[in-house]
Parts: C-alpha cells; structure tokens; sequence
C-alpha cells in the first residue's frame, strides 16, 4: 500500500495519478474535504481507500497501521496558505502532523518523501539547502523550515529514505480548486479566458512591472521527482524541486496570449502589506538533487504550459 497524504490537492492527487499511470493502485488517500470540490481530482483515478486527516491522525496515534504492509509514504498534506497567520493552526498542521508521520515510516522503514517548500528561503537570493540561506518570511515557511531541522537534526541512525522536497512554483492540472493559491500559470490563464486580460503586479524590489522571476516547474516533473526517490534505498536530506532557472511572469503572460490569440496584460499596485513578504526572486539550485540520482531534464515553461492548455481544453 502507498499512502499519500494531501492526496485529493494539487500535488498529491498527480501522485496519485502517477502511481495509477505506472500500475499502481492499492493506493490510501489521506486529506480533507471541508472543500468538497477537491473531490474532483481523485474522480478519473484508482485508489483503494480514502480516510478523513482527522481520522488518519487517530489511527497514527492509536498504531492501528502496525501490521499493515507500507511501500512509501508522500506526505503533500499541509496548510499551504501563505496568508494565514494562525501560527497554532499552521504548527499543528505542517508541523505536529509530519513529525507523527515520520516516526511512523521510521518504525515501518519505509520510504518517506514529504513537501517541503522554498517558502524557507524567505528574503535569501541564494536558493541552496543550507541554513546560510533560510530566511522565511511568514508563519507558513518556518513550519516547513522546522520540520526540515527535525528531520535532520534526529539523532538515532535511519535505515529508510528520507527525503524533503523543497518545491518552487508548481503548476499543472488539478489545482482548480486551489483558488488564490492556485499557480500564476493557472490564475492567468482563467483571467485570459474570462476577460482576455492577464493581471500582473506593478514593478517591487527593482523589478520592473511583471518582470519579478520565478523558478516555475511542471507538476509532471514533481511526481517523476517524488516517485523516483521513492524507489530509492537509504537517502536523507532536503532538495530543491525547481527547473533551476527562473522566468519572468510576463514570459507566462505573452505565452499564454499567443497560445490563445488574444489578451492584454494591464499591471496593478501590490497589496498593502505584501511587499515586504514577496518573493521577487526565485530559481532553484538543484544540484542535491541531481546528487540523489534524478537526472531527467525539466520541462521548459513554454512546453509545460503547453501540456497543461492540452489538459485543461482551454486552448
């Protein structure tokens, strides 16, 4: 059985997706579905149970999964918010939460390939796992921070892999339901739809208008990352999870534009109080991943989005 935790998101449900793909499917989907719609993403898929994250918590606790057989665990399940500034709720979530996972695999030796998030690196310009680097600048990016340096800092020797994925801008297919945490890809291209015009902030942190860089990658590439690693024996440590080159939004604006044949880019002031917790720069130094055997090449952005207006059928 794999178990995949946040897997009716985003990211979790294209594991999900991947794992069917290669013949997969004694599969348990752990997630929430206060958001009802989330249901879609697992609608065309394979799996063999479903269980409520309230409920997997209490079984963790209560060891009820002790006999049973465990092939990998991708833990994707978080509060992936940004903006929330519940720091109890955000803890218990992206912190409390992973760490009973954790000792979990430990005590089956499974594999245990859990999010992480570049959100750690914060005000850094330099994207390299090392605490040099770490700065987040919200609630959010210091829950993933402190569960990187729980892992890291455990003290008894561990057998299974064990693997942080630091993931960049993510994009792709079922994130319809992720609203204003949906990736740039996704948001402009519903307003290009819409009302054929994509909206970009005005010029911050010495960029000018639409021009602040992103390291934006294709969730096709998350899962091969996730399902590579998986299969692996006796890794440990944190990756970044990027194409390791970083792209303007206005290159994802003009592409879309020209894939649809139409649109306008207008750029707008950026919220009061945003500044001073955006990201203006971001591009992945993945060579610890590259370290960890993953050598297939990114999906170049043009492509990606390609593939993804291919999926969607919006142009």
């Amino acid at each position: 059985m794999y178990i995949v935790t946040g897997g009716a998101g985003f990211i979790g449900s294209n594991i999900v997706a991947g794992l069917n793909q290669r013949g997969d499917t004694d599969i348990l989907v752990v997630d929430n579905l206060t958001r009802g719609d989330k249901f879609l993403n697992l609608r065309d898929l394979t799996i063999a149970d479903f269980m409520d994250k309230t409920e997997f918590r209490d079984h963790l606790r209560q060891d009820t999964f002790r006999d049973q057989p465990v092939e990998a665990i991708f833990h994707q399940g978080a509060c992936s918010d940004t903006m929330e500034y519940d720091g109890r709720y955000m803890m218990d979530n992206n912190f409390t939460y992973s760490k009973a996972l954790f000792h979990f695999a430990l005590a089956k030796a499974v594999p245990f390939i859990y999010a992480s998030s570049a959100a750690v690196y914060g005000a850094s310009t330099t994207f390299v796992e090392h605490p040099d680097h770490e700065q987040p600048l919200n609630v959010y990016g210091y829950s993933k921070l402190l569960f990187d340096r729980y892992v890291a800092q455990w003290p008894a020797p561990i057998q299974s892999t064990v693997v942080g994925l630091r993931y960049f801008n993510v994009y792709g297919p079922r994130e319809q339901h992720k609203g204003r945490m949906a990736s740039m890809v996704y948001q402009l291209h519903q307003q290009l739809l819409t009302n054929q015009v994509a909206h970009l902030f005005e010029g911050s942190g010495g960029y000018g208008h639409g021009e602040q860089r992103r390291d934006f990658i294709a969730v096709s590439d998350v899962v091969a990352v996730n399902l590579f690693l998986a299969r692996q024996n006796g890794l440990r440590g944190v990756c970044n999870v990027g194409t390791g080159a970083s792209r303007r939004f206005n290159d994802i604006a003009h592409h879309l534009i020209k894939r649809l044949g139409q649109g306008d880019i207008r750029y707008k002031a950026m919220p009061e109080g945003l500044a001073s917790k955006y990201q203006n720069f971001t591009e992945a130094n993945v060579g610890q991943l590259r370290q960890m055997g993953f050598t297939r090449p990114f999906t170049s952005l043009e492509a990606g989005i390609d593939a993804f207006m291919q999926t969607t059928g919006g142009g």
